[in-house]
């Protein structure tokens, strides 16, 4: 066990992450800092062995909870036991499964200790990771090897005397244009919908090299690249999108999923190219944004006409007015502000779409910021306390109306999906060089499959689209906003148990 007064410390009294770094880089071993003074206990240092056992980027892992690692594998007894041995400040040695970034299973034996100040106080915890799915692997296979052994030779069989009669099927049955090919490039076989999408025949198209297909319409430098390159160091290659004007079909935008396939025998390393012509869709979805883009346009000049003649009404109003008028134009005025602000977010979502957002970057006080957001929201909401704790004291480089922006929209939805709790909570921290701020409601809470989703453009679950208006396209702003500052959001939530919105941002010096 560390004690705080062990460790070096900078001028204001707290632990130096940065007289540490070059010591915890040079470890084998995957380190990590969290601080037990903030809520959460959130990360606030990894090495480069941590990131590189991970997969995750420094901006993806400072802030979170260690619990990220676990993804969705959550019911691990190992988990338990870092709970308590968190809670009773001990140490505590464990193997879990942890998951990489691409989602890939490791084994992970972790040592955590706690770091305690001069009074006996837990204020951090150190853990120390090492991966070891080699060693699980190999106890595994000495329990197993007979059995799989076995079973493996019957796979095996069965599959070399199936395995041209299935991978025929597949490249005639799949609804896409689909290709075989051997390491040489060489085509062993085009599925139907190839050749008639290809206007080409089977004498044209198999045994020949893709390149050297239709007088060469197939040697693309694009194509050459997935091929040839990416493929052999990054198999499977999925969603590669080739842009190509083919002589007989015009210019089309294809997506090409390509993987190697290593089989035995007379079937050895075969590549299954499969292609989509997403033309259409792709021209449907520009229609639909140019739609969106030019209806936000011209909705927003006659409402502008509409909210003003508004307030020339509610000035104009005679003071012995019924206060049935009186209160018609205010709902009017108010319902007016509402489609003024949906339409603002719809012209907003085409800025995004066309590469047109722009960051007006000064400095400003970060904490004012998020103490005058949090007025005007709760001045309108009478019903739900907002809590804010911590401070940055960091007069952050930013745009701060779209940072507000973000910050409106995390406490909007705290308090619009949690409409039977009275209180939404807002903690401010600085960690190691990012700005982390969370907003935390005691409401419906969002499950795993729609986590996933929630940041796509119109994207609303079932259980919201039931119960409370909105176009799903507030968080697909926040994202973009905050990618465009270089930072990172995130939620943590369980159904039926609220949910916890964050994000960091990098503190970036004046030039």
């Amino acid at each position: 066990m560390f004690t705080a007064d062990q460790l070096p410390r900078d001028n204001n009294n707290n632990i130096s992450l940065t007289l540490m770094k070059a010591a915890l880089d040079a470890s084998v071993s995957g380190i990590i800092i969290t601080d037990n003074q903030l809520p959460d206990n959130p990360i606030i240092y990894c090495n480069g062995s941590f990131e590189r056992m991970t997969g995750y980027r420094r901006n993806d892992i400072i802030g979170h909870n260690c619990r990220f690692l676990q993804a969705d594998d959550r019911t691990q007894p190992a988990r338990a036991k870092i709970k308590e041995a968190i809670a009773n400040g001990s140490n505590i040695s464990v193997e879990i499964r942890n998951y990489t970034r691409n989602g890939q299973l490791f084994w992970n034996e972790l040592y955590v200790s706690p770091i305690k100040s001069e009074d006996g106080k837990v204020t951090h915890f150190i853990g120390v990771q090492h991966n070891v799915s080699l060693r699980k692997k190999a106890e595994e296979n000495l329990v197993q090897e007979k059995e799989q052994r076995e079973q493996k030779i019957r796979e095996r069989t069965e599959a070399l005397h199936h395995s041209r009669e299935y991978l025929d099927s597949i490249v005639q049955t799949v609804r896409e244009s689909l290709l075989v090919l051997d390491p040489q490039l060489k085509v062993i076989s085009a599925n139907q919908h190839f050749l008639n999408t290809f206007k080409v025949s089977v004498l044209e198209t198999e045994n020949k090299n893709l390149y050297q297909l239709g007088n060469g319409q197939w040697n693309i430098p694009k194509l050459k690249e997935l091929l040839e390159k990416i493929l052999p160091t990054n198999n499977p290659v999925l969603d590669f999108e080739v842009e190509h004007d083919f002589p007989h079909i015009g210019k089309k935008l294809m997506l090409l999923n390509a993987n190697r396939v290593e089989l035995e025998g007379e079937y050895k390393d075969r590549i299954l190219l499969a292609i989509e012509d997403i033309t259409e869709r792709r021209a449907i979805e520009q229609r639909k944004d140019d739609f969106l883009s030019v209806a936000s346009h011209e909705l927003k000049t006659p409402l502008t006409t509409i909210k003003g003649y508004i307030q020339i009404i509610e000035r104009l109003l005679p003071p012995e007015s019924g206060e049935k008028l009186k209160d018609i134009v205010k709902k009017t005025a108010k319902h007016t502000e509402k489609l003024n602000n949906l339409i603002e977010e719809l012209l907003e979502v085409s800025r995004i779409q066309t590469g047109n957002i722009t960051l007006n970057e000064e400095e400003f006080d970060f904490d004012k910021m998020v103490a005058e957001t949090v007025d005007s929201l709760q001045a309108a909401s009478a019903k739900h306390h907002i809590i804010v704790s911590g401070h940055t004291q960091i007069k952050f480089i930013g745009d701060e109306s779209q940072l507000s922006q973000v910050v409106s929209n995390f406490l909007s939805n705290a308090i619009k999906y949690s409409p039977d709790a009275d209180k939404v909570e807002v903690h401010l921290a600085v960690l190691n060089g990012y700005i982390k701020l969370s907003v935390k409601d005691y409401g419906l809470g969002i499950n795993a499959a729609d986590q996933k989703r929630i940041y796509e453009r119109f994207f609303r679950s079932t259980e919201t689209q039931k119960k409370y208006p909105g176009m799903g396209i507030g968080l697909y702003i926040c994202e973009q906003i905050i990618k465009n500052h270089g930072g990172s959001l995130w939620v943590d939530s369980e159904y039926g148990q609220g949910s916890t919105f964050s994000f960091t941002l990098p503190i970036k010096q004046l030039p």
